[in-house]
């Protein structure tokens, strides 16, 4: 078996590789990362990054965001998510985003993986998973960055945060909100409270 099969017979479709991964099956890396690229078996994603595609009856499957970040991270340790999500919350958010937030320990900046864009975010703490408190204290600390009516949505937000659960809330916005968020927080309980007297 000549090296090139020997380096093709660890990769496995659907995965994304980085180059340094690959050193130990091959001699040659970087003359056989240029072969494997020009024969369409491996796709070069970034620099030093690659995804062996996965077939289906469609063509080739575009490689997982996860997959791509983990692998250009070196880590498990990042949270993934979208402006995009903020839909979701029935607070009159309608735009559409073309890039995703990487909230981690390590990059910082605009990064463009396998064609798509990824805003890098370096934060102390993001949960393992998104949850609606998490996602109504991030609509809060990137509101400046949306394309949106914000006095509009800061009404909205502030009705639903006034219906949500208070501990579970306040706990959200303690641990991932930035000073703003946590001012405006602050205030909304003091006047929702002063509203109950």
């Amino acid at each position: 078996m000549d090296a090139l099969s020997e380096l093709k017979r660890h990769l496995k479709p659907g995965q994304v590789y980085r180059r340094v991964d690959l050193e130990q099956w091959s001699t040659a890396v970087d003359r056989h990362l240029k072969q494997l690229v020009d024969e369409g078996t491996l796709q070069k994603m970034s620099q030093g990054l690659y995804y062996y595609p996965a077939k289906a009856s469609f063509g080739s499957v575009p490689p997982e965001d996860e997959k791509l970040v983990r692998a250009f991270l070196k880590s498990d340790d990042f949270l993934l998510t979208s402006p995009n999500l903020y839909n979701s919350l029935g607070v009159g958010t309608t735009q559409l985003y073309n890039t995703r937030f990487v909230y981690n320990h390590k990059r910082h900046g605009q990064f463009v993986l396998g064609g798509k864009e990824f805003d890098f975010r370096l934060k102390h703490k993001f949960p393992r998973e998104l949850s609606e408190e998490f996602l109504l204290v991030d609509l809060l600390n990137n509101l400046n960055e949306l394309a949106e009516d914000r006095e509009s949505v800061l009404r909205s937000v502030k009705e639903k945060v006034l219906k949500e659960p208070e501990s579970q809330m306040k706990r959200a916005v303690n641990v991932y909100a930035g000073e703003r968020t946590k001012t405006l927080f602050n205030q909304w309980m003091l006047e929702g409270n002063l509203a109950h007297v």
